[in-house]
């Protein structure tokens, strides 16, 4: 009877030495790789949590990975888990990493549209990472807006320029119809929020004169300038005749040298030849270039010109427009 006694109190007391142990390694720190990428890995949709408890441990970071499978699923914690990336912190035990996986506190990566980008580069920029899954191969600016699942249509100056977050799984596809998304939304703000008088008749043209805008200059202080040369030079059905509509009509075939053929050459985009806009944006206008499209300085300027170091002089006549660009360009 004693032996028996003797026997249960030994269990008793490795239950609650194994017990003691088992509390405070849950609160122990893992084995955390000093470098970022290794200190990375992804619970696989569908995967058991027993498969990923194993796999951590085949890489030196969990321990006991049976012993935190087996009080994930007591606890009911292991059905409860988010599929995603995660990154290890140094700070990680096997309990608060298994809270931040119940959470959800996945990786997230970010890819980055510029203003002034066509929307192919836009394409590029998403294709280009490596988090992205990819399904946008081959789409043309005539065939992306109906590879994203939108109206067929042209698909340029249709995206907004920002820094979208997004996690890994997630395809260039979502990045374009977010930034498709919110460039409607900034769009339709901007229209409502439009000056009189203007000489633009829907959002898309307010979207198209953004865009030249855009492209003319990277000042914040001269953009609402520019969209005053527009304006007054569309009220008297006086030809744009700006260089970047040129360029854009020209396409892969713009080398770099402006000559003055191509200001002769009629392509749809060429402001030296055709009046009014051009029949779509010719670029990713930002929030700056949108507000200045729709509230452009007042006064009476028809003419700019660059100065060279990245800003640009205002005339209200040709002569001094002449004098500008023999002072400022042919020397």
């Amino acid at each position: 009877m004693k032996s028996i006694v003797a026997v249960l109190m030994l269990a008793l007391v490795a239950g609650l030495a194994g017990g003691i142990y088992f509390w405070r390694w849950l609160d122990q720190p893992l084995s955390t790789p000093q470098q970022a990428e290794a200190a990375e890995f992804e619970l696989r949709k569908g995967e058991a949590f027993a498969s990923l408890a194993g796999r951590l441990a085949d890489r030196g970071i969990l321990a006991y990975p049976r012993m935190w499978a087996t009080w994930a699923r007591m606890t009911g914690q292991a059905r409860l888990v988010k599929a995603g990336e995660y990154r290890l912190e140094a700070k990680d035990t096997p309990a608060s990493l298994l809270a931040r996986l119940v959470e959800g506190d996945v990786v997230t990566h970010q890819v980055r549209i510029l203003e002034g980008w066509t929307s192919m580069q836009a394409v590029e920029a998403a294709a280009a990472h490596g988090a992205l899954a990819h399904e946008l191969k081959g789409v043309t600016v005539n065939t992306l807006l109906g590879a994203l699942g939108l109206p067929a249509g042209h698909a340029e100056g249709l995206f907004f320029p920002d820094t979208y977050q997004f996690v890994r799984g997630d395809s260039d596809a979502d990045i374009l119809r977010r930034a498709y998304a919110r460039m409607q939304l900034v769009l339709d703000e901007t229209w409502n929020d439009r000056a009189t008088g203007l000489p633009y008749e829907t959002p898309y043209q307010v979207l198209i004169a953004a865009s030249l805008i855009e492209k003319e200059t990277g000042r914040e202080e001269d953009r609402e300038f520019i969209s005053q040369v527009f304006a007054n030079r569309l009220a008297r059905n006086m030809r744009l005749q700006t260089d970047p509509t040129v360029i854009y009509g020209l396409g892969d075939r713009f080398d770099g040298d402006l000559k003055r053929v191509h200001l002769r050459e009629d392509t749809p985009y060429n402001t030296y030849v055709h009046r009014g806009l051009p029949p779509t944006p010719i670029a990713l206008p930002g929030s700056g270039s949108l507000r200045a499209a729709v509230h452009p300085e007042p006064g009476d300027y028809l003419f700019f010109v660059s100065r060279g170091d990245g800003t640009s002089q205002f005339s209200v006549s040709l002569e001094e427009h002449q004098q500008a660009v023999r002072r400022y360009q042919l020397q």
